[in-house]
């Protein structure tokens, strides 16, 4: 009998890995917007651009710029790289045409423009003429077209809508009228003040997110991505629960420099997911897990996601402060994911999944710690008083002198001067330093065109008042009772993030619907990271849940059935931004927020605070598995739900009957274990 009957044919594995691969790219696009992909002297040309937008980066962080050049040269690159990188049109893709190149010129030249105008483009703002006109609708019409090529339509409607809002606001209904305001008035407020394109978002895209991408970069060209995973298998395997706790711990490790969900997912389920099948996860759970635990990477320190440096910018706080108030959450987290994984284990019934060809903890560490210190080298800088601006200049200083230390991964190889048949651009472009400066400038540019556009939301909120407007409208609906307006932000912050990505979806709503949250008492922090909390779930719900539709890409199971099982996993720790809501001891669980809100509170009441929550996250997800020990009957997930809401909302004595709820459920499950055992 042929051993080989009834397996696939090597052809049938590579054409099946070909599809894969392509729905792999697809969905990355979705995200990243369906780029170029040249060879030879074009992709060199390209290329040489995006290092110079690096250079100019870290030049500008070490360097004083001022504002208005350092804001407009890098929306002008940006645009510029875009419209060469991105085609209008997928019929048009890999082959660079005469209007990508206008388009690229304009944005250039518009940069000169404000430039060469000095104080009096700024001063005549409000009665621009009729040459700046001219200029900020073309900037205008150029920053819709670069998002609709990097992220779609959605955006472009969205933004589109708020600025017909500003030009014929007087025909509106009450309570939304507002006088109006003419073309002139609106172009010279979005184009020529530091209130419009140019604002917050534009300020921390080229001050910060612009340098952390850099740095990631720089991590993964040097290797420390391939490190990171392989660390996680190898100090995570052996049990039944290993392989789902290798996943969950090689999401920190690896999305902390990346802050990409979609990225993450793919770079770990494509190594992960056959242990998983192995260890006995059905297709749409192992996705669910792998697109739970990408979406870790925009909340896990050491970078976050970009909407983390907005934060920062809006409330006029140190990027530390930020970093530290996602700690614990980011930890409980991750909690909530070990515990899912541990009940996995025992509702399925998971087998032991052997790890080949992995090194020991000890054998990698002692090859590669130099890419953990690397990793924490920013937060080290902070420590030392550095802003972060520069900590994560010489975080990537570090990086690069660390890559050395090895020659598989040094950032410039150690064989580049010896002779080769290859031309001289190729092996340029090989180059991993090369590889990093134009990764890094890539990297940003969605990101960066999101935070422009965004800016012309936040102009118009701005201009007409209409965050106010809104956060009056809220707080009458939900007559003045903090827990309704808290759940109608959440629903009202995850509606807006299902049509536009994280960063957008953060940005329109702190200055939309924060304010209805502050105006009730709660402090500004708090009611920030709530947002960007409730911003970062939308990254796994339909219509575009990208991380769960490319886990389900590879491992072959239904998207919307692997999309409720992301959120299944998820949803227990995205009840934590209601603690440090509603309770104003909650505002513990923020740290350095806490220390604002609670003045004298001790470790102890935010250990106690964490602790109670972590209860909550566990009663949770024990009634959304329908499993802890032994499978739950009817009765226990009723007090695991009950007790879920208890610790998570917090009110009266809420604490203390949650806990008495799960302890009963915990008991009556330990003698249920014994006698089934």
């Amino acid at each position: 009998m042929d051993d080989h009957q009834g397996e696939p044919s090597p052809w049938a594995k590579e054409t099946a890995l070909t599809d894969i691969q392509k729905k792999l790219e697809a969905y990355i696009e979705q995200e990243e917007g369906a780029s170029h992909r040249f060879q030879g002297i074009p992709l060199l040309f390209v290329c040489v651009l995006a290092v110079l937008m690096s250079l100019f980066h870290l030049y500008a962080a070490y360097e004083i710029v001022p504002t208005q050049l350092m804001r407009s040269v890098h929306v002008a690159m940006v645009l510029a790289l875009i419209f060469l990188l991105f085609p209008v049109a997928r019929r048009f893709r890999d082959q660079l045409h005469w209007w990508d190149f206008c388009f690229a010129l304009v944005p250039l030249y518009i940069a000169w423009y404000m430039y060469a105008g000095g104080d009096d483009f700024t001063d005549r703002n409000t009665s621009p003429l009729a040459l700046d006109i001219g200029l900020g609708i073309a900037l205008i019409v150029l920053i819709l077209e670069a998002v609709r090529r990097t992220s779609g339509w959605v955006m472009v409607i969205v933004t589109s809508g708020f600025l017909f809002y500003a030009l014929l606001g007087a025909h509106f209904p009450q309570p939304w009228t507002h006088k109006g305001y003419d073309l002139g008035r609106l172009v010279g407020h979005m184009f020529m003040t530091l209130e419009g394109i140019f604002g917050v978002a534009v300020d921390v895209s080229s001050s910060l997110i612009v340098l952390f991408s850099i740095f990631g970069a720089f991590l993964q060209f040097s290797g420390a991505g391939k490190f990171f995973i392989d660390f996680s298998f190898a100090a995570m395997g052996g049990r039944p629960t290993g392989v789902g706790r290798t996943v969950v711990l090689a999401s920190f490790l690896l999305g902390g420099p990346s802050g990409s969900g979609v990225a993450t997912t793919v770079t770990i389920g494509t190594v992960a997911y056959p242990m998983l099948a192995k260890a006995g996860y059905e297709k749409n759970a192992a996705g669910g897990l792998l697109a739970a635990a990408g979406l870790g990477a925009i909340i896990s320190p050491p970078v976050l996601g970009a909407a983390a440096f907005l934060i920062a910018e809006f409330l006029k706080l140190s990027y530390l402060d930020v970093l530290l108030m996602a700690c614990i959450p980011t930890l409980l987290f991750y909690v909530s994911l070990f515990i899912m994984v541990e009940i996995d284990a025992r509702k399925y019934g998971m087998r032991d999944a052997s790890f080949e060809a992995v090194e020991s903890v000890w054998g990698l560490a002692s090859r590669y710690w130099f890419h953990f210190f690397s990793l924490v080298s920013i937060i080290v800088f902070m420590l030392m008083g550095f802003s972060p601006t520069m900590s994560v200049l010489y975080a990537t200083g570090v990086s690069l002198l660390t890559s050395f230390f090895r020659a598989d991964t040094s950032l410039i190889p150690y064989q580049l001067l010896k002779p080769s048949e290859r031309p001289w651009y190729e092996r340029i472009l090989d180059v991993g330093l090369i590889k990093a400066l134009q990764g890094g400038a890539v990297g940003t540019l969605g990101v960066a065109v999101t935070c422009a556009c965004a800016g012309l939301i936040v102009g118009t909120v701005t201009l007409t008042g209409l965050g106010l407007k809104f956060s009056g409208i809220v707080i009458e609906y939900a007559a003045g009772s903090l827990l309704l307006t808290a759940i109608y932000t959440a629903l009202i912050v995850w509606v807006v993030g299902l049509a536009v990505p994280v960063t957008a979806s953060y940005i329109i709503c702190a200055v939309v619907a924060a304010p209805a949250l502050i105006k009730l008492g709660v402090p500004d922090f708090a009611a920030h990271m709530f947002i960007f909390y409730y911003a970062v779930l939308s990254e796994v719900s339909p219509p575009t849940a990208l991380s769960p539709f490319a886990a389900a890409a590879i491992t072959g199971g239904d998207p919307y059935k692997t999309t409720l099982q992301s959120w299944k996993y998820t949803l227990p720790a995205f009840l934590v931004p209601f603690v440090f809501v509603l309770d104003q001891q909650g505002v513990g669980l923020l740290l350095m927020g806490s220390m604002k809100a609670l003045g004298d509170a001790s470790m102890a009441s935010i250990a106690w605070i964490s602790l109670s929550t972590a209860l909550g996250i566990l009663a949770t997800s024990g009634a959304f598995q329908g499993w802890l020990l032994v499978r739950v009957n009817v009765l226990e997930r009723m007090l695991l739900i009950f007790a879920g809401i208890a610790l998570v909302f917090r009110f009266d004595y809420n604490t203390s009957l949650g806990i008495a709820a799960l302890t009963i459920v915990l008991l009556w499950q330990g003698l249920r274990s014994r006698q089934q055992g």
